[in-house]
């Protein structure tokens, strides 16, 4: 898994609104990647709920939030109707992304070994460096955690 001072690795994939995104549009920017292994799960739901309603606090803040997942565009268009999610989430279906990241691979859930997405979080700087990592991420909660941690860097 990338550390505190990795730069984010390059990337070029399609968000929920059918966009190419690179990794270059966030240059300058302060912006959360947050990692999620699926569309209208419990979990997954609790933490881009919590994301979209403080998404107005991040964007005063010149913070951007951008999820990513190994969902297709079409899932995730559904799930940012559903939920109201302003911000993009990048759709992740080779996992490249979620590799570079180091956040893919074996999960156990109920006695099963499984390959999948480790719920993490980088809170990355203008520079592109990330700053803060957050390896276990608890849905609840999360949102105001990030930008708390944005708010203390100032």
């Amino acid at each position: 898994m990338l550390e505190e001072g990795d730069s984010v690795p390059k990337f070029k994939v399609m968000d929920s609104k059918g966009n190419q995104v690179k990794s270059s549009d966030f240059k300058g920017k302060k912006h959360a990647i947050y990692f999620y292994p699926k569309d209208f799960t419990p979990g997954c739901t609790t933490e881009a709920d919590e994301f979209a309603k403080d998404y107005k606090k991040f964007q005063k803040e010149g913070i951007e939030i951008v999820g990513v997942s190994p969902d297709d565009v079409d899932s995730h268009k559904k799930f940012c109707d559903k939920m109201g999610i302003k911000f993009p989430l990048l759709s992740d279906v080779d996992k490249e992304i979620s590799k570079s990241f180091g956040v893919w691979g074996l999960k156990k859930f109920m006695g099963r070994e499984y390959m999948g997405v480790m719920r993490s979080t980088f809170l990355v700087d203008e520079k592109g460096k990330i700053f803060k990592v957050y390896p276990k991420v608890k849905p609840a909660g999360h949102a105001q955690q990030v930008l708390d941690d944005f708010k203390n860097l100032n």
